[in-house]
């Protein structure tokens, strides 16, 4: 039903309609004007072609000494103008009749006539009509029902007194009217037809390219503006919208893209002035959680010198070294959380070049050296040939050096044996480089293994403050390998942990 409403509405169905309307309406005025004007005008033609045949007669028998034969001649207008003439001589001997019952006929009309004047008949005005009326000639509209005759008729007196008698029968006019009505119909049948095939072909011609628009436009207010329209070679209004909508379109088009990289652009401001302010909120909130103890114990110390707890020299000397010792650590503490800050919220750049990762570790564990003679610890790495890497050396160091740092403070006899190994391993196929530390010690617990990456979480709490390090270290491995993108963790294994990092092997 929806869809027979919309057809309903249509531009094509709406144009058929008006054609059959118009084809409708022209037919009835048609039709109107032959039932009210063409008899009228018949009535009003055939009186004056009965005048001018009276003028003509009248003539002929003025001037009959020149015509040899009046009767050809009547005989003419009569047939030219399908009347029926009839003359009397005055002794109304009869001397011309164009049919040999038109005698009867005319009596009979008299006799009508001179009833209807001396009956003053209600009908008279309808039935006996004077339609034209002079000193020689009256024409009347004579309508006798009793004897079916419906005629025009003409009782004139020549100049030489004979009695000149002319009828032209109405009937056939009213005929021809049916006839031309039915005939209209027809036409009028055959027009609504024909207007309805030149409607669809005309309607086609011009709702198609108003379709087109159409359907350009939703698709703009769909903000698509892939299709456009296309202009055709007429000079037209459809033509010239065509090209308007087109112009707006690409108009739209940019300015929407423009809006949108305004709002793009707008959309990064806004997240980075969030990351800003959660980096700050972050950044205070972790100074504030881990300056707690630092402060307390550089404040407590201050107030023992201050108030002399203990006046032997080495006493104050331990507490001036404690004092710095803490100090040191804050400030080692807020550069580290400044930095992961930075890593973090993509705030540091990375400096990449091609370096030797075997190297780098050889030189991590020549930094390390007197933490590992302390402890007592064997370090071995598996391989002696150069493995290149494309990464920023400065972050790989951090990254190499918590890791094996971790693996001192963490490592422990197994077997008779307390052991750290390097392990480098190249993987031609993915183009990648795998770094791993191991260390001989106990497993970290399962729900430790994803815990560790946070930042200030130990595994061991109850390490102290010497051993136990800020807690930072391994959320700025983390921190720098997903900035990398590449593969890090943590395995247990039988005899220890083990720690590793991926990087992009270089192209040297």
């Amino acid at each position: 039903m929806k869809k027979i409403k919309e057809k309903l509405k249509s531009v094509r169905v709406r144009l058929f309609v008006s054609f059959c309307i118009v084809v409708t309406i022209i037919v009835l005025f048609l039709i109107i004007i032959n039932n009210v004007v063409l008899e009228t005008f018949y009535l009003y033609t055939k009186t004056k072609a009965i005048q001018g045949a009276y003028v003509t007669i009248n003539d002929l028998y003025s001037k009959a000494n020149i015509y040899t034969n009046i009767e050809d001649e009547l005989n003419r207008i009569c047939i030219k103008n399908d009347f029926d003439i009839l003359i009397e001589n005055d002794k109304s001997i009869l001397l011309f009749s164009s049919d040999s019952n038109l005698t009867d006929s005319i009596e009979k009309i008299n006799e009508f006539v001179n009833s209807r004047i001396t009956s003053f008949d209600a009908e008279y005005d309808r039935n006996n009509i004077v339609i034209y009326a002079d000193d020689n000639m009256i024409i009347r509209r004579i309508i006798d029902e009793k004897n079916s005759m419906n005629y025009i008729f003409l009782s004139a007196m020549l100049d030489n007194g004979y009695h000149l008698y002319i009828r032209v029968q109405v009937e056939s006019i009213q005929e021809s009217v049916k006839i031309s009505n039915n005939l209209l119909i027809a036409v009028g049948a055959v027009s609504i037809l024909i207007a309805g095939i030149l409607a669809s072909f005309i309607s086609r011609k011009f709702t198609e390219p108003i379709l087109e628009l159409n359907d350009i436009a939703k698709n703009m207010s769909r903000l698509d503006f892939s299709k456009k329209y296309k202009v055709k070679d007429t000079d037209d209004e459809i033509n010239d919208l065509g090209k308007s909508i087109n112009t707006m379109s690409d108009k739209l088009e940019s300015t929407i893209k423009q809006l949108r990289n305004t709002n793009i652009e707008l959309e990064k401001d806004i997240e980075e002035k969030s990351k800003i302010d959660e980096m700050r909120k972050q950044f205070i909130s972790d100074v504030s959680h881990e300056l707690k103890t630092p402060i307390a114990l550089i404040q407590g110390y201050a107030e023992g010198l201050l108030e002399n707890v203990n006046e032997d020299e080495e006493s104050r000397k331990f507490y001036a070294e404690v004092i710095l010792d803490e100090s040191n650590k804050m400030d080692k503490l807020v550069k580290q959380l400044l930095e992961l800050m930075k890593l973090e919220y993509g705030k540091r750049e990375f400096n990449n070049e091609e370096f030797d990762i075997l190297e780098l570790a050889k030189e991590v564990v020549r930094k390390c050296k007197v933490m590992i003679e302390e402890k007592n610890i064997t370090v071995t790495c598996d391989r002696e040939v150069p493995a290149y890497v494309c990464a920023d050396e400065f972050y790989i160091d951090q990254v190499m050096t918590n890791y094996f740092t971790n693996a001192i403070k963490h490592a422990e006899e197994v077997n008779g044996k307390k052991e750290i190994r390097i392990q480098i391993q190249v993987k031609e196929e993915e183009q990648k480089v795998r770094i791993s530390v191991f260390n001989t010690g106990k497993n970290i617990q399962e729900e430790d293994l994803t815990r560790i990456w946070k930042r200030f979480y130990k595994v061991d709490s109850s390490r102290n403050r010497e051993d136990g390090g800020t807690g930072i270290g391994l959320a700025l491995v983390k921190a720098i390998m997903n900035n990398y993108q590449n593969d890090f963790g943590v395995t247990n294994k039988a005899d220890g942990v083990e720690f590793y990092f991926e990087l992009p092997m270089s192209k040297h």
